[in-house]
């Protein structure tokens, strides 16, 4: 064994030094947080090794207890208690949702999940616990078109053997920076680039058959797309995640509307929906809602050409509105748009008469997860909201059902509410079957036909679209 120079380890830098004896103080109370929070979203990416380290950590100092500063001791000892007791808290709270009861039915039916485990999802799509899934980037990479939409047909299977309403499924392929699905589906610019085209209508229209094209044939029916919040002008802030300026369409809300209102005619005729987002608009919007919760001052009068193309549209037959996690002080100084009973039913629902859907956006984002995923997810639903998306970190699935659930028992979701928003699911669901099988239909998609062949992109150019094999179980939805 080399010793170093009693010198040496009287630095602070030293290992019996000063520095040692802090980093063996600091480590355990490092640790605090990730064990108070465990299986937080800022933690997905270590969900797999979150919870062995943080108890076997504790363990191995424990065990080598003699060459650790007093304080560090009770310090490992609290990081090892509070992650097997979050541990355990989240086990009770995922097996009392999988029991299933009616309460968890009944709010699971507004709930539209992303996964990352098939086996994990399955029970939450045979149970009724979910109504919908999210198709994100992680679950199409590195897979051909047929594989990922046989997935999605053998979950669609499941849901017609248990007799229960076909799931909705969704997907953020908005074009552009956000193509979640790309390059499995063809990857198309920026809706903005269409704004200087002789006819923008007519071009978005292809470019909305074109991406529907791609989207139904693996079973999408509900498109997160298109922005239409307005560009700012000048957005000097930062917002890193959002990157609403790269996204938006453009600045003039009519121009907006023109072009959103075409991509929405061409998804519909390929038998997808699409979605209006983020009311009440982020454009104004000076803080990344991914990371913190966000206020907008303006009043309605100062945010009139902000809504414009949202009233404009949203009584079109392919529109649901994303409510985005933004307080609009001006009317509920206590929640944002997307758990707020002024917004959701005072002003869409009452005064501006939509009767379409309605869906939050995740809630796994930092400007509510802080307010708790399931009081959130309640009052999202309280508050007449139809689809409450959980779609970063699949497993906070089961803290906003319990949460729902509970809220729903304790009579804070009116179950009068739930039936409505109940009516506007089956009539999506029921417009959707056949106009799925339409848009399947127009892009030739049988057992004995692949997808190949001439088709148009949405600047009226023919094009070869990629083969696909093995297509025939895209057509069990």
């Amino acid at each position: 064994m080399i010793r170093l120079p009693a010198a040496f380890t009287r630095l602070p830098g030293g290992p019996s030094g000063r520095v040692s004896r802090w980093l063996g103080v600091a480590l355990p109370a490092l640790l605090l947080w990730p064990a108070w929070h465990l299986k937080h979203p800022l933690l997905f990416a270590f969900r797999h090794v979150e919870t062995p380290l943080l108890l076997g950590l504790p363990v191995l100092a424990l065990i080598f207890h003699r060459r650790l500063p007093k304080l560090a001791r009770p310090l490992f000892l609290a990081v090892f208690a509070l992650t097997a007791c979050r541990e355990l808290e989240y086990r009770q709270t995922r097996d009392a949702v999988l029991e299933a009861s009616p309460a968890m039915q009944a709010v699971g039916a507004h709930l539209v999940a992303g996964y990352t485990d098939l086996d994990e999802l399955r029970p939450l799509v045979a149970k009724g616990l979910i109504g919908g899934i999210y198709l994100a980037k992680r679950n199409v990479r590195g897979r051909d078109l047929a594989a990922v939409a046989a997935d999605i047909a053998e979950l669609q299977a499941i849901r017609r053997r248990a007799e229960l309403p076909p799931l909705i499924v969704t997907a953020d392929q908005e074009g552009g920076s956000v193509s979640h699905l790309s390059p499995l589906l063809e990857y198309l610019p920026p809706l903005a680039t269409l704004a200087n085209h002789p006819d923008p209508t007519v071009a978005a229209r292809r470019y909305g058959e074109a991406q529907g094209r791609g989207l139904a044939a693996l079973g999408v029916n509900l498109n997160f797309g298109p922005v239409v919040d307005l560009r700012p002008a000048d957005k000097p802030w930062p917002d890193p995640l959002s990157n609403i300026a790269a996204r938006a369409i453009a600045s003039d809300p009519q121009q907006v509307a023109d072009i959103a209102g075409g991509y929405l005619d061409g998804l519909n005729a390929v038998g997808v929906r699409g979605t209006l987002k983020h009311f009440p608009g982020l454009g104004r919007v000076r803080t990344d809602t991914h990371l913190r919760p966000a206020v907008l001052t303006a009043s309605a009068d100062d945010l009139a050409a902000d809504w414009q193309p949202f009233r404009q549209l949203a009584g079109h037959p392919a529109a649901a509105i994303m409510l985005g996690h933004v307080t609009l002080t001006a009317l509920d100084a206590r929640h944002a748009a997307s758990h707020s009973p002024a917004i959701v039913d005072g002003l869409l629902r009452q005064a501006w008469g939509y009767d379409g859907l309605l869906i939050t956006d995740d809630l796994n984002m930092g400007a509510v997860y802080r307010k708790g995923i399931g009081r959130v997810a309640g009052e999202a639903l309280a508050a007449g909201v139809d689809l409450v998306l959980v779609s970063y970190d699949p497993r906070q699935v089961y803290r906003a059902l319990a949460g729902a659930a509970e809220a729903l028992a304790e009579h804070r979701i009116a179950p009068a509410r739930l039936t409505e928003s109940d009516r506007r699911l089956a009539t999506f669901a029921a417009q959707s079957a056949p106009a799925v099988a339409n848009g399947m239909k127009a892009v030739r998609l049988t057992a004995d036909t692949p997808l190949t062949g001439q088709q148009t992109n949405f600047h009226g150019q023919p094009k070869k679209m990629p083969k696909i094999t093995n297509v025939a179980a895209t057509n069990r939805l």
